[in-house]
């Protein structure tokens, strides 16, 4: 018994000096992690005196002890976490972390007071430094903890607009700056810390480790780029001009590629290689992650079935005609680049390698190739133009049906970015595109359902292509995924919808799959994202005459007026068009518009709103005032009739009919100066 006893107090002195050991904890939490390991370390006083100490340890003691290892050991984990986890992670879920810390504390509380140390023959100094330990953790210290108020509201307002396409570089200098995000050697750190993070998290955070990984690439675009006057000092910043090592970067280089960097370690890949899940990284960094015994790839955690690392020649010769265009040195040339391999001679060649590569039967082949080729075709017309004259577009259509879904998707978007050229458009057509693709977007992934959306889109914007994708199918797939489908999916599929409804004969197509029901949902969406899309593709879908009823049903009239008083201008815009299609020739609707009172609203749009929208807010106006004159008419007739007269007498059937002549000749006069 005093052996075992003895080994558990061994064992919470070794985890107590393994505590003490990690003193290098991540800045944004130091003080905190500091703090608590320095109250564990004053536990080793306590355990070395119960070891020397003659008296037997009694099981009421013993169970605290035991407790206070399960307490040591989870103690352990949590700091290694907060050592080696990613900075940003540590800051927008320290709340978290706090209460971690916070049910830590209570149980060291409790199992410390399991320990009589007045009985034990102990120094005075060391009941004095464990009751104080105690103290310490029964105040809960933890629970008011609070971390830097400016980052934690910085981070989170990047956070929360990380997909805005502009960042407000004063913001972005803060946050390098308290997150001591200063050079390569830091922002390598913190990528290798999130990778970690996707690792073990097993997919629960995928969507928040994403947006953490966008908000570092800000960061180290901001810093590559060297942003002028975000100090508030008139003088131009410098991020790299701490005492911190330059890694040999230059601060003024141009931003990367996404493509281009390696991420593992978010660098300039200078010899990237392709693994067996087909994706591209630096061949040191994916070495080093698959020596350290890790069997899952670092951006798709597919199991890797294999350890050969492929030379992704391609994309090496990409990589070095960017660096010779941009003046950025590539030191570690192979012998094929140094021959100029960035001519379109190799290109060419290396296309014809890729193609080969398509139609082979091993799917992990044929899955990098169509990488490769999505990448090429990302870069530079003369790359699409090469890859459509060397075959590559049927190749690419025949993978849409592939099993594995990766392949799919890197056939779709090869296309998309191939359809970029405008004499690749009538090409893909031509070579039946249209069922491949449509299948993608029904049953593929959510990133090459958008990605088929996208290449409907950029089809489309060639006329004649309009019919051929209307008569194929597309539309209700398309208006699928405007109802189910991401952010991005949505809105991938509401600017193909739009496009496509350009042509009047796709409109009834949209409207059968239920367009118009899907396009409210959205509208009357709280804080919804879609709104200016999903106005748009209603407008321009109003005049048709199925539409105007399902809209009429759907009890649009007081969402859309109310759009015209709190909506941006270009919802104001397409607010007011929809509302004239409504209530052009339909009594019941301009009725009710013209019972809502928008005459003020309408006249301010008609004088400050866009030039469209001034158009659509005066024919609304004359709308809505013709139905007061009629109403005025009515009752003053009413009014001049005779007292004693019990029937009412017929209007004269010309009088009638003349007015509504008049009346619909100035209604068409207006419409037909409206055509758009």
């Amino acid at each position: 018994m005093e052996a075992e006893n003895g080994a558990l107090l061994e064992q919470l002195m070794n985890t107590v000096g393994e505590i003490t050991k990690m003193n290098d904890y991540k800045c944004v939490i130091r003080k905190q992690c500091c703090n608590f390991s320095r109250r564990l370390t004053l536990l080793t006083a306590l355990f070395e005196e119960l070891r020397d100490m003659k008296d037997a340890i009694e099981e009421r003691e013993l169970n605290a002890l035991v407790s206070l290892k399960e307490a040591l050991l989870s103690a352990k984990r949590l700091l290694s976490f907060c050592r080696n986890c990613s900075k940003i992670y540590l800051v927008l879920e320290w709340e978290q972390i706090k209460n971690k810390f916070q049910k830590l504390a209570n149980h060291f509380e409790q199992a410390l007071s399991g320990i009589f140390y007045k009985k034990f023959d102990i120094s005075d100094e060391v009941k004095e430094q464990i009751e104080l330990v105690q103290a310490q953790f029964k105040r809960g210290s933890e629970r008011n903890v609070v971390l830097d108020l400016e980052l934690y509201e910085n981070l989170s307002s990047l956070y929360n607009q990380i997909d805005e396409v502009h960042i407000d570089p004063a913001l972005l200098s803060i946050l390098c700056k308290k997150l001591q995000l200063m050079c390569v050697e830091d922002l390598k750190q913190e990528s290798l810390a999130l990778h970690e993070l996707v690792v073990n998290s097993k997919g629960d955070m995928e969507r928040r480790i994403e947006k953490i990984s966008k908000i570092l690439k800000k960061i180290q675009d901001f810093l590559e780029a060297g942003k002028p006057n975000v100090n508030g000092s008139g003088k131009n910043y410098d991020p790299f001009s701490s005492n911190v090592e330059k890694n040999n970067l230059n601060a003024r280089l141009p931003a990367v590629p996404d493509d281009f960097r390696c991420p593992i370690s978010l660098e300039l890949m200078k010899d990237p290689v392709i693994i067996s899940t087909g994706q591209t990284y630096e061949r040191a960094c994916i070495k080093k992650w698959l020596e350290a015994g890790n069997v899952t790839c670092p951006k798709t955690q597919q199991i890797i079935s294999n350890t050969t690392l492929t030379p992704n020649y391609a994309l090496r010769s990409l990589i070095f005609s960017w660096c010779e265009a941009n003046g950025v040195d590539f030191s570690k040339r192979s012998a094929n680049l140094c021959l100029g391999i960035s001519s379109c001679y190799a290109v060419r060649a290396e296309i014809d390698s890729l193609l080969t590569r398509l139609v082979s039967t091993d799917i992990e082949v044929q899955r990098a190739a169509a990488g490769d080729l999505r990448v090429l075709a990302r870069h530079g017309t003369r790359n699409r133009i090469s890859i459509a004259e060397a075959g590559g577009i049927p190749l690419l259509i025949g993978l849409l049906s592939a099993p594995d879904k990766n392949t799919q998707e890197h056939a779709v978007t090869a296309l998309l970015n191939l359809s970029i050229c405008e004499g690749n458009k009538r090409s893909i057509i031509s070579a039946n595109c249209l069922p491949g693709i449509i299948d993608v977007l029904q049953s593929g992934s959510m990133r090459a359902r958008e990605n088929a959306a996208a290449t409907l889109f950029s089809l489309s914007s060639v006329d004649e292509n309009k019919v051929i994708i209307g008569a194929s199918g597309a539309i209700p797939a398309l208006v699928a995924l405007l109802g189910e489908g991401s952010r991005r999916g949505k809105m991938d599929a509401a600017t193909a919808v739009f496009n496509l409804c350009i042509y009047q004969g796709n409109k009834v197509k949209a409207i059968k799959a239920g367009v118009i029901h899907i396009l409210m949902a959205l509208i009357k969406e709280p804080g919804s994202e879609l709104m200016d899309e999903s106005l748009a593709v209603m407008a321009i879908l109003a005049n048709h005459p199925d539409a105007k009823v399902e809209i009429g049903d759907l009890d649009a009239v007081p969402v859309l007026a109310e759009l015209l008083a709190s909506g941006s201008p270009s919802n104001r815009e397409n607010a007011t068009a929809v509302l004239v299609q409504l209530c052009a020739g339909n009594q019941k609707y301009l009725s009710d518009v013209s019972k809502l009172d928008l005459s003020g609203t309408l006249l301010y749009l008609s004088e400050n709103g866009t030039e469209r929208g001034k158009r659509k807010a005066s024919l609304l106006l004359y709308l809505i005032s013709r139905v007061h004159e009629q109403e005025e008419e009515a009752q003053t007739r009413a009014d001049s009739l005779p007292l004693d007269i019990t029937q009412p007498q017929p209007e004269s059937s010309t009088e009638n009919s003349m007015d509504s002549v008049r009346s619909s000749v100035s209604l068409r006069h207006l419409l037909l100066l409206d055509l758009d």
